[in-house]
Parts: C-alpha cells; sequence; structure tokens
C-alpha cells in the first residue's frame, strides 16, 4: 500500500500545490443564498466539490461545519468525502482530534480505518495531551497509508501562550511537536506521511522545520490575511514542503462554479509562483 506522503506528493505533482477547505459556516451559506439548514449544507458541499474536486490536489472539509446539523449533516460529509475521493481529489478532514488510550484509537478509527464512512486520506490532529498520545492514530495512519497533521504554529493569538512555552530541556513546546514529528518521518521518501500544521500569518517562526521531511500545511492564507508571498518569511529553506491552503478566497467566489474554479486557478497561481523559489 502506498503510504500517504508518496500520494500527497504525486497529487501536489500533477494539479499543483494547493489545499482548499470546505468550510460552511453561516455567514457563507448565506452570502451563497443557501438556507442555514441541511439542504442549503448539501447544496453548498455539491457545488464545490463539482467545481473544484478534479482540480485540487487536497481538499479539507472542516468537520464541525457539517456535525453542528447533527446526523443529516454527518451523512452530508460523509457523501462528499465519497464524491472528492471520486474525484481523484485526496481528503484531508479537519476534526483536531486528540485524546489518549482508547479513545484516540477509536477517533484513528472512525478516520483512518478504510472500513469507516468517514474514511479520509488523512486527518488533522491536536497533541496536546502528548505527541505519543496520538500513537494510535499514527499506527493506523501508517498500516493504511493514511497521514496525520498535527498543530504546531498556529495562528490564533491564544496559542503562542502554550506553543511557545519553554520546556525543561529550553525548546519551546512548538518545538518539541516538531521533532517528534521529524523522528516519525525520518528516512520516508518521497515525502513522509506525517505533517504539521503552521499558520501562513505569523511571520518568521523563530523555530526548525528544516528536518521535518513531512508536509507543512499552511492555513490562514486569503481572507485571514497571509498571501502566497508571507510563506517565504514563514517556511524560509523548507518551502518545497509547504502545502498552501485556502478557505474563504475560494468559497468566497461562489456559488458559481466557473468563478470557483477561476479563484482556485489564481491563487494556485500566486502558490507556484512562490513556491518555485
Amino acid at each position: 500500500m502506498e503510504s500517504f506522503g508518496t500520494r500527497l506528493h504525486r497529487a501536489v505533482a500533477e494539479r499543483g500545490p494547493l489545499c482548499v477547505g470546505i468550510d460552511p459556516h453561516p455567514g457563507l451559506l448565506a452570502r451563497w443564498g443557501l438556507p442555514d439548514d441541511v439542504d442549503g449544507l448539501d447544496r453548498f458541499a455539491r457545488t464545490v466539490v463539482a467545481a473544484i474536486g478534479d482540480r485540487v490536489a487536497v481538499v479539507k472539509p472542516q468537520s464541525a461545519f457539517f456535525e453542528r446539523f447533527g446526523a443529516r449533516g454527518v451523512g452530508i460529509l460523509e457523501s462528499t468525502i465519497r464524491q472528492l475521493r471520486e474525484c481523484g481529489a485526496l481528503v484531508l478532514l479537519d476534526v483536531k482530534r486528540g485524546d489518549i488510550g482508547s479513545t484516540v484509537a477509536a477517533y484513528a478509527s472512525a478516520y483512518l480505518d478504510p472500513s469507516s464512512p468517514l474514511h479520509v486520506d488523512a486527518v488533522t490532529a491536536s497533541p496536546y495531551l502528548g505527541v505519543g498520545s496520538l500513537a494510535p492514530m499514527f499506527e493506523l495512519a501508517a498500516t493504511h497509508g493514511g497521514g496525520v497533521f498535527v498543530l504546531a504554529l498556529t495562528s490564533n493569538p491564544e496559542g503562542a501562550a502554550v506553543q511557545r512555552a519553554r520546556t525543561a530541556d529550553g525548546r519551546t513546546v512548538a518545538q518539541t511537536v516538531i521533532d517528534e514529528i521529524s523522528q516519525l518521518n525520518e528516512g520516508a521518501e518521497p515525502l513522509g506521511s506525517f505533517g504539521l500544521v503552521v499558520g501562513a500569518t505569523i511571520g518568521d517562526t523563530g523555530h526548525d522545520l528544516s528536518k521535518v521531511n513531512g508536509p507543512l500545511l499552511a492555513p490562514g492564507l486569503g481572507a485571514q490575511g497571509a498571501t502566497a508571498a508571507d510563506l517565504r518569511t514563514v517556511f524560509g529553506s523548507s518551502l518545497s514542503s509547504v502545502l498552501p491552503s485556502y478557505s474563504r478566497e475560494v468559497l468566497g467566489a461562489g456559488p458559481d462554479e466557473a468563478a470557483l474554479a477561476a479563484a482556485v486557478d489564481r491563487v494556485l497561481a500566486d502558490c507556484r509562483g512562490v513556491l518555485a523559489d
């Protein structure tokens, strides 16, 4: 079975370095002229899949915006995942799960076991119960060719108090996360399957990302304030591993499918220009 890192490397080579989020929050549904209910959610998701599913390397549904409608919303999420995979896109489910023992193992089974109706290519995870607490996720991902993107340096202002706190050995908490994920990817070719989430709005990180050997998901581009050019400052010599992520910058062009596709082409061109450096 091919690893997630291998499949991601190929998808980016074929479709370009871009991840697009599907974040159907109430304001965006209203902007599209859709009701804030399961029917509006379904129409929104189907339109996004039709417009970008065969154009983008990675699509990142935000699970919470589906879960808020209960069982029917989760059913639409399951359908959206299937549709995206039929289009050839890799699906990164933004769930930011994190727990210990049997609970994190259950989360892993829910998203990374091919027998699950919510099976995706990769998930986001929170390491703040200790990176080691996510071991069941890493193990199941490795078994089934999946990936895990672990929060490291996030864009929200509250994150710095925890992520930049110093540990007993002098490293920041974020650097310990970075180093542990780097160890998991050691020796992987062409790319490790375990990634990090590093916000595109945070400027010079002051952290060493050079040994990660895995994908660096960069949210915060577009409507959140960062531009593709900012990636140079944030990632420096690690640019080749960056997976830029846009949501509202692309989704705001809807509901016209052609406009959504054009927005993808525009931001992808911006990213290619920077990452080619």
